[in-house]
């Protein structure tokens, strides 16, 4: 396959990307390398893809990888939809995974138009390249974000997702209608992906896990919110992946009346306790946390849990256990830091 991966600079995108090529397929990634944290991580990221800072920095110019030969960039956009356009056209590909979005449940509070440009308009400009330029499957990322405070676990793909309690969550059951409504008027096989809690290497310095092995290095306090009494479907970066490639792999065919459309929650499918998982990040630093207990914040859940036995039916599997997945992140952060002080 020719894979076009939109946030490729992501933590999951960059995951990906690596995978596709592993398997041998060409891969184009694409992204606008924000600033929404630091961007020298998301420059790391691809330098390990053979993409050297000094191109990466340029818009709309394809950089070829120096280390594989099947991997390009582009820094764009999904918002320029003349660029877009210019891509879809010149690289002609068989599938698009879109996991490019701005990410962050309480950013979108405070930055709102920020989530509509991107996770919105952007989203609508991938659906009219694959509607135009014939896309045989698009796989995009939703979140677990869009239940809400759904009561009813474990969280499965039936469930009514219509009360976003945050605007990040919104944009993402607005990208779940649009990708319905573009393959039932066009027939393009579409698949949407609700990630649960993901962690590992290479992960965003905002999410829980990054913060806290940040703070306890330097001695400082964590921050815990709704007084610890938080539970998570903490989920690693590999099996992430694979539920991705499995959904890749496995594109709905729809039938008459019926158009080639899914959702799949990818999780662990076993929550654990947000003092648990710190309790793990310390004893893999061997060092206690200082602790700061807080209220809850607005757009949070006091839990998530994905029922995943939707994608298992195509064979997926969660293989890596909680605290193993904590002790190769800390290991990476530590390397990742010493080479970086």
């Amino acid at each position: 396959m020719k894979v076009l991966v939109t946030g490729a600079a992501g933590f999951i995108g960059f995951h990906f990307c690596k995978f596709l090529l592993d398997q041998g397929h060409k891969v184009v990634g694409l992204d606008n390398v924000n600033d929404y944290y630091n961007v020298d991580l998301k420059y790391d990221r691809l330098k390990e893809l053979g993409i050297p800072r000094f191109q990466a920095e340029v818009f709309n110019i394809p950089v070829p990888s120096d280390l594989d030969s099947n991997f390009s960039f582009i820094r764009a956009n999904l918002e320029d939809a003349e660029t877009l356009n210019r891509v879809f056209k010149s690289e002609q590909f068989d599938q698009v995974c879109n996991l490019a979005a701005q990410a962050g449940v309480r950013y979108s509070i405070e930055n709102p138009s920020v989530y509509v440009s991107s996770n919105v308009v952007g989203f609508l400009n991938i659906l009219e390249c694959c509607r135009h330029y014939k896309i045989k499957h698009l796989v995009y990322a939703s979140s677990s974000s869009v239940y809400g405070e759904n009561k009813k676990v474990p969280f499965s793909e039936q469930d009514i997702v219509d009360k976003p309690i945050s605007l990040y969550a919104a944009t993402k059951k607005s990208n779940e209608l649009m990708a319905y409504t573009y393959s039932h008027l066009y027939n393009i096989p579409m698949t949407g992906l609700r990630f649960f809690t993901v962690y590992g290497p290479w992960g965003r310095p905002d999410m829980a896990i990054y913060l806290f092995a940040k703070a306890i290095s330097e001695d400082k306090s964590i921050k815990i919110f709704n007084q610890g009494e938080m539970s998570r479907d903490f989920t690693y970066i590999d099996d992430i992946v694979n539920g991705i490639y499995l959904a890749h792999k496995n594109a709905p065919t729809g039938s008459k009346g019926i158009a080639p459309w899914q959702l799949f929650n990818i999780g662990n499918g076993s929550p654990q306790s947000l003092m648990h998982f710190i309790e793990s990040i310390e004893r893999h630093m061997n060092k206690t946390s200082q602790k700061e207990f807080l209220d809850m914040q607005p757009g949070d859940v006091p839990q998530t849990w994905a029922d995943t036995s939707s994608l298992e039916a195509f064979g997926y599997k969660s293989s890596i256990a909680i605290d193993q997945g904590v002790g190769y992140f800390i290991d990476w952060f530590k390397a990742y830091h010493s080479l970086n002080e």
